[in-house]
């Protein structure tokens, strides 16, 4: 069993960043693959970025391309959202997800599907 624990979402204006944590705790010697999710009101969730337990694949929707990244640091069981020149229609609950798939070391999948543990969600607000 995993935990997770979103972190640093909030209410900002449009072009600021924001950086989301999620912290893992439990059975984190495993090598679990982790992404980000998010989902607005009245719409369908959407994988924004994942990442391979290595760090070295990732993943991200065309939207956030250049604009966000993710990141692992395993020793301290967390991964990282970094959210730069943030839009209105980034406004969304931010989920934190973690698989453990037999390619979840090298491949950054983008299947919610996929994802075995969830966090509780924090919100981003954009405002323009």
């Amino acid at each position: 069993q995993v935990q997770l624990e979103e972190s640093g979402g909030g209410l900002v204006q449009a072009g600021d960043s924001l950086r989301l944590s999620c912290a893992a705790s439990g059975r984190t010697f495993s090598r679990y693959g982790m992404g980000w999710f998010r989902q607005a009101p009245g719409k369908e969730r959407e994988t924004v970025a994942t990442i391979s337990w290595s760090g070295g694949n990732t993943y991200y929707a065309d939207s956030v391309k250049g604009r966000f990244t993710i990141s692992r640091d395993n020793a301290k069981n967390t991964v990282y959202l970094q959210m730069n020149s943030l839009k209105p229609e980034d406004t969304a609950v931010y989920y934190c997800a973690a698989r453990s798939g037999y390619d979840s070391t090298w491949y950054a999948s983008r299947r919610g599907s996929e994802y075995d543990y969830w966090g509780q969600g924090t919100q981003v607000t954009v405002s323009s």
